[in-house]
């Protein structure tokens, strides 16, 4: 199918636009790393060492995995940072920071913390998510994937997608397949079970792409060359926002019929519903820059940044 590239401009869809407030700012103990939504519960990592529980229906914190202290590079003892979490039945998953800025991975069960890969694995992980209770996802800074077996504590393989610096990656609603972003601007659908490329999505995005949203057969890409892309997995088509200012988040609604954008230097949201490409609403509030956008519900969405504060909106 020939590639159809639906641009949509600031200055237009702006007119209708709405804008909204936050509905309520959640404060956490440390700077917001990750986040994800797992049935009412929000698990967030944050840069001192924890992962905390929060239920969204009762507004309230119901648990924390706090992990133990590293020693940093001048051998001062610290937090280690929590760069990214998951859930997955009774299991959390935490990918943090080691002893001298490796990377570990730790699962909690039962309130009982095991480290899984430790740093003497020397693999620079920048991020990590359940593919079922025995199979984890990996994401390596120098842009390779690997799927790591907890049975056996063994990598069933370990791929390398290309020399650009990896950035981001996302899975679909079922874990079969996964899209993994780089600084190239190029983004690889790969099939999970053996690694495998199925395709390259590309031309939306001609610089580093920052986070990836993947839902409903449609992968949203946010770019340092302040396009926001927007990728039918099945087809050729792409769909472009142009942003007057990097941008670093984005996320879709379970539908993929909304994609949200951190968009401009004041760490607004815009979203848009992409079956118009109109600008439908402007979320301001953010404080600082936005790294994590995740819809609840269609109407419902929560957002992180790189401080203390966790916000969120409601498009009621």
């Amino acid at each position: 199918m020939k590639k159809i590239l639906l641009l949509t401009f600031v200055f237009i869809s702006a007119l209708i636009a709405r804008d909204i407030t936050p509905e309520k700012e959640i404060k956490m103990q440390g700077n917001v790393m990750d986040m994800t939504i797992k049935g009412n519960l929000l698990y967030v990592g944050t840069n001192e060492g924890t992962l905390d529980v929060y239920d969204m229906e009762n507004e309230k914190f119901i648990e924390k995995v706090q992990l133990k202290k590293i020693h940093d590079f001048m051998d001062d003892l610290m937090n280690p940072k929590v760069y990214s979490v998951d859930i997955i039945g009774a299991k959390k998953l935490l990918l943090a920071e080691g002893e001298k800025g490796a990377r570990e991975l730790y699962i909690n069960e039962n309130n009982t913390t095991t480290k899984v890969i430790s740093g003497e694995a020397k693999l620079m992980m920048q991020k990590a998510k359940f593919i079922d209770k025995t199979h984890v996802f990996l994401g390596l800074l120098s842009n390779e994937i690997v799927l790591y077996d907890l049975k056996t504590k063994k990598s069933l393989y370990l791929i390398q997608l290309s020399q650009s610096k990896f950035s981001d990656f996302a899975l679909n609603e079922d874990k079969t397949e996964a899209v993994i972003a780089c600084e190239s601007g190029i983004n690889y659908l790969v099939n999970v079970k053996d690694g495998k490329v199925i395709k390259e999505l590309k031309g939306g995005n001609k610089d580093n792409v920052f986070k990836v949203s993947f839902k409903n057969g449609k992968v949203s890409a946010a770019g340092q060359d302040r396009i926001g892309a927007v990728y039918n997995v099945n087809s050729d088509d792409i769909q472009m926002f142009h942003a007057p200012f990097l941008i670093y988040a984005t996320g879709l609604s379970s539908d993929a019929s909304l994609a949200a954008y951190a968009f401009g230097i004041d760490n607004e949201i815009a979203i848009f519903n992409l079956s118009n490409n109109a600008k439908v609403y402007n979320l301001k509030g953010q404080k600082s820059t936005l790294n994590s956008i995740i819809f609840y519900d269609k109407e419902t969405l929560y957002s992180g940044s790189d401080d203390k504060f966790i916000m969120k909106w409601s498009l009621k």
